[in-house]
């Protein structure tokens, strides 16, 4: 099945379903595959071979670290039986079966805590809120860049954020150590051409992109317009949703977080500092 290659302007559009398509100022190859980025949920049985992961963890490690801290590891996951038991963990999706691997980014802290224990050196500065948010914020942007790379590849991904609803049995089923927190899922994987997954519309820039000064009053009727775009786009998909019904109750209640509630405990319980 061939796929349409969006010119500039359409890919753009679609990204935003702008009335009019808009031919922007400069284009290359890195940001076709950025803006043609979706969601995959349905997957063909195809592997993906060492060589690729190898490559997707070298465009991840060339990404931005924190003082070259370094403080984020990836756990492979190809065996069917581990990824089945992590789907039910992370409310059965199953995209996760589906794949051939799913990678668990950590933030990591064992490896400098070892390496500390190993030099009879104070990690005093690791025990505060400060450190365990690099490890997160690393975990990310580590994940993104093999996002783009998998995507450059033909390949498709989705991130798998409900790893954080169970994360001690998350933990166990990976045997993560102390001082090692599963931050989120990503599967990877071919994508089955029979499930026509679409370019989700986002936000105008106009209710994202501030000039100086934040401006919270001048977003509102941007997000109204928001609105009307995304119903369209899940009328299409034969969804039926209302974007602000859908995010208002996402964030409800402590029980909406289904589960994710007691992240804080549990990253307490993991060793991480939080001072």
């Amino acid at each position: 099945m061939t796929q349409t290659v969006p010119t500039p302007a359409n890919a753009v559009q679609q990204r935003y379903r702008d009335a009019e398509p808009t031919e922007p100022a400069d284009w290359n190859p890195v940001l076709q595959v950025v803006h043609e980025h979706r969601s995959v949920r349905r997957y063909l049985p195809d592997p993906v071979s060492e060589a690729t992961l190898r490559l997707l963890i070298s465009a991840a490690q060339s990404a931005p670290t924190s003082s070259n801290l370094q403080v984020w590891s990836v756990v492979a996951v190809r065996d069917a039986k581990r990824r089945a038991r992590l789907a039910d963990l992370a409310g059965n999706q199953d995209h996760i079966r589906q794949a051939p691997v799913l990678l668990v980014w950590t933030a990591d802290f064992a490896r400098l805590r070892q390496l500390a224990e190993d030099n009879d050196a104070p990690l005093e500065g690791a025990d505060y809120l400060e450190s365990s948010y690099v490890g997160f914020i690393d975990a990310a942007l580590a994940a993104q860049n093999a996002v783009v790379a998998a995507e450059s590849l033909g390949l498709g991904t989705v991130y798998i954020g409900a790893l954080r609803n169970k994360p001690e049995e998350v933990a166990a089923e990976l045997g993560l150590p102390d001082s090692v927190f599963a931050v989120f899922g990503l599967v990877v994987g071919h994508p089955d051409p029979s499930e026509g997954a679409r370019v989700k519309p986002r936000l105008p820039q106009a209710a994202v992109l501030h000039h100086e000064t934040y401006d919270l009053e001048a977003q509102r009727d941007h997000v109204t317009a928001y609105e009307t775009r995304i119903a369209e786009f899940y009328a299409e998909q034969d969804l039926a949703h209302s974007w602000r019904e859908r995010v208002l109750a996402r964030l409800a209640s402590a029980a909406s977080l289904n589960g994710r509630d007691r992240l804080r405990e549990s990253l307490l319980g993991r060793g991480f500092g939080l001072r």
